[in-house]
């Protein structure tokens, strides 16, 4: 049975995940300009990332019983505390898992325990370039258009890797009101029933 006949699963992930999300990491690393990362990072290095990641943010996985084909998770915006209500979102698939709308399951569980941690703008950093070549396309920023994401800035020739300068653009999604900011609530603080309803799959 492949992926494509499995039934997929959203996610919390786990530290434990962490080798399995370092492989569909590494060749973004190594062969793309999709991260603008030189080095591999070590797994230690890798599993720290989450560790703090999970303390306050999402960090889901999108997969099988069998297998994990892709991950998201969203970080802070900047850092200061009154950026708190704005997320900054992340997604990497397998390789050969693209354009079968798990990203979109992804994104759509990030933006319903966004919205229910009071988070009311999501932000996506990308590189960019001139003309598409074969580190990288515009394929990410198309992606997040389709997601009703706009453009927000772009910053020119800012990342240089393999030998070449490279755009880089932010874009945005509105998910909720800008009425009076609610504090934000931290991913831990999260019930399961919450993010049963936000659609992950609760594995005890």
């Amino acid at each position: 049975m492949t992926a494509q006949d499995e039934e997929i699963i959203i996610r919390r992930a786990v530290p434990d995940d962490a080798q399995e999300l370092l492989e569909i990491y590494r060749p973004y690393v190594l062969k793309t300009a999709i991260t603008f990362e030189y080095d591999v990072p070590s797994l230690d290095e890798f599993r720290s990332r989450m560790e703090r990641t999970l303390k306050r943010y999402p960090y889901l996985i999108a997969g099988t019983d069998t297998q994990i084909l892709g991950y998201a998770y969203t970080g802070a915006f900047v850092g200061r505390q009154a950026y708190d209500r704005s997320a900054e979102t992340t997604i990497y698939l397998k390789e050969d898992m693209k354009k079968r709308g798990l990203g979109r399951k992804l994104y759509q569980a990030l933006e319903n325990i966004s919205a229910a941690q009071n988070i009311t703008n999501l932000y996506a950093c990308i590189g960019y370039p001139e003309k598409d070549d074969e580190y990288l396309t515009g394929n990410s920023a198309q992606f997040h258009e389709h997601l009703g994401y706009v453009l927000a800035g772009r910053f020119r020739k800012c990342g240089y890797k393999f030998g070449r300068w490279y755009d880089m653009i932010w874009m945005e999604k509105f998910i909720a009101g800008h009425g009076e900011a609610r504090a934000l609530k931290a991913f831990p603080e999260l019930g399961e029933e919450t993010l049963s309803d936000c659609g992950l799959k609760i594995i005890s």
